[in-house]
């Protein structure tokens, strides 16, 4: 059993500007993304500026972000929205749905493809590969906001949470009585997710992108294998309070979002290979 490590959110403050590791992580995100794009642009024959690789990782940031806050008010919030649409903005206090960030930036790679003649599926197979990078952040500024826990757990890596810090966590999600110290021991779901999503579908998207591809087939295989890692974890994390499990006693809102993704990366990885079995990188 581990001890969670209580790490302050904020990094560090100067008078009342205060920064927070959580949208650090995105930055952090976004710069690992760009450098690893600039330098697919650069290949021999890659087809791309470097100012293109700049407008498309711009496109993809204001997706991320506003369809990402949006998307949480929507499938996860708690109805809000319209007595603070200012909300939306405060990235910084966490609540970000990927579907949502993924609906933004399938609009933005749209408007990109259209500008620069891309088409859709040509700027979506060469960014999917440099996603995971901020997946991979992003959870991990999950882990030090401490939220999306998974549920208890008895194993050697499962983590106990101080309640003083998380005391929504502990009397709501696991309704412990009043004045409990630690909570029970909790699957780490935040770092299962940012290896998953992050590391292994990094690596397997990065590989597979390295030779040529039929068009829709890079961006099949993130959907597919992001919606695997993410379906699979949510059988271990702990739904959130005001949603709990929607049916079967473990079926989550992350699952029912990811289905449709699951379906649709198959999809597209079955249509690339039947209309054309090469393609360009």
């Amino acid at each position: 059993m581990l001890i969670y490590p209580n790490i302050d959110p904020v990094l560090f403050s100067i008078g009342p500007l205060s920064i927070h590791w959580y949208g650090v992580m995105y930055l952090v995100g976004f710069a690992g993304g760009w450098a690893l794009g600039r330098w697919r642009a650069a290949r021999p024959g890659s087809g791309w500026s470097a100012q293109e690789m700049d407008e498309l990782l711009f496109y993809a940031a204001v997706g991320v972000v506003l369809g990402g806050r949006l998307g949480y008010a929507l499938f996860y919030g708690s109805g809000n929205l319209l007595d603070d649409p200012l909300s939306l903005l405060r990235v910084w206090q966490g609540g970000m749905s990927f579907h949502g960030g993924l609906l933004g930036v399938m609009v933005a790679l749209w408007l990109f493809g259209r500008r620069y003649g891309k088409g859709f599926f040509g700027a979506a197979d060469f960014i999917a590969p440099l996603v995971p990078l901020g997946l991979g952040a992003g959870r991990l500024g999950n882990f030090i906001n401490g939220e999306l826990w998974g549920a208890p757990a008895a194993l050697p890596w499962a983590m106990q949470v101080p309640c003083e810090r998380f005391q929504a966590l502990c009397a709501g999600k696991l309704g412990l009585a009043p004045g409990t110290v630690w909570s029970p021991p909790l699957h780490p779901s935040q770092l299962y997710e940012a290896l998953l999503e992050g590391v292994l579908l990094f690596l397997l998207l990065w590989i597979y992108s390295s030779r040529p591809r039929p068009a829709m087939a890079v961006s099949g295989l993130f959907l597919a294998g992001y919606g695997l890692f993410r379906f699979l974890v949510e059988l271990v994390r702990m739904p959130d309070a005001h949603l709990g499990y929607l049916a079967f006693g473990w079926l989550t809102m992350g699952q029912l979002l990811t289905l449709p993704m699951l379906a649709a990366g198959a999809t597209l990885l079955g249509v690339a290979y039947r209309t054309r079995p090469g393609g360009a990188p």
